[in-house]
């Protein structure tokens, strides 16, 4: 979570406001970010927010449930996992 920069508890309208790829998946908030971590690296990241209350709109509650352990070649990659968490 430090390493990334990420909230412990936010939105998804303020995840969105800060990284590209932020997605609503059920219950879930699903993302995938970036981190530079050298040439012809895997840069991807996936973490998995959940919602905390029944407010499921852009304003409502998320908490941080998952951060993969792992790089990806692309969001993509790191949305699947991210789907599988």
């Amino acid at each position: 979570m430090k390493t990334y920069r990420l909230p412990e508890t936010t939105t998804s309208e303020n995840l969105g406001c800060s990284w590209n790829t932020v997605v609503d998946f059920g219950n879930k908030v699903l993302f995938a970010g970036y981190f530079y971590s050298g040439p012809k690296a895997n840069d991807y990241f996936a973490a998995v927010y959940e919602h905390t209350t029944a407010d499921k709109s852009c304003e409502g509650e998320i908490k941080l449930t998952a951060i993969s352990d792992q790089h990806f070649e692309d969001a993509g990659h790191a949305l699947q996992w991210a789907m599988m968490h």
